[in-house]
This record gives structure tokens, C-alpha cells and sequence, in this order.
């Protein structure tokens, strides 16, 4: 099964390793299209997965504030998502195959 991540008309990312975690789909950091993502200084923190770290989505002029989310150094209960990002606030997330 291959997942795309898409947000105003273009592909995110796409993988077929992705995690899933409290439903939300984890995507390997190596399967983004970088140029439409940039970090942001906003974090939060998760009391099992640690401190998460945001992205910004900059797509055709527009711009998704903190629509993507990873966590650099997660605890050891979360070591599994490491390297990978997840996403929100519109981002369409679909299956293929």
C-alpha cells in the first residue's frame, strides 16, 4: 500500500513505509518534497512522545502554518518515528493499492 500526503494541488509526500500512531500516518522524511516545507521555532510537547517540532507548507503562494509535525528526538516509546512527519490542517493523506 503506497500513501500520498497532497495539500493544494500538490504531492507532499508519498511512501509505502509509513508509521501509524494515534491515527495519524507518519511518513518517512526521505519521501518529502522538500522545497515546499519550512521550519518553523514552534514546539510542543507530547507527555509519551517528547518535544515535537513543526513545519510550515508553502504550496503556489500560499502558505500552511504548522501543518506538518515531527518529533527530532523522541522518547524511547516513540523511537519508531523518528525521521518521520505527520500532517494536519488540510493536508489530504490517501491510499493507493
Amino acid at each position: 500500500m503506497k500513501y500520498r500526503a497532497s495539500w493544494n494541488g500538490e504531492i507532499l509526500a508519498e511512501s509505502s513505509e509509513i508509521k501509524e500512531i494515534e491515527g495519524n500516518k507518519y511518513f518517512p522524511q526521505n519521501s518529502l518534497n522538500k522545497q515546499f516545507f519550512k521550519e518553523t521555532e514552534t514546539h510542543t510537547t507530547c507527555s509519551w512522545k517528547g518535544k515535537a517540532s513543526y513545519f510550515n507548507i508553502d504550496v503556489a503562494g500560499k502558505t500552511n502554518k504548522m501543518a506538518a509535525w515531527y518529533y527530532p528526538n523522541p522518547t524511547p516509546l516513540a523511537k519508531e518515528i523518528k525521521d518521520y512527519v505527520a500532517f494536519w490542517k488540510g493536508v489530504e493523506i490517501t491510499e493507493e493499492g
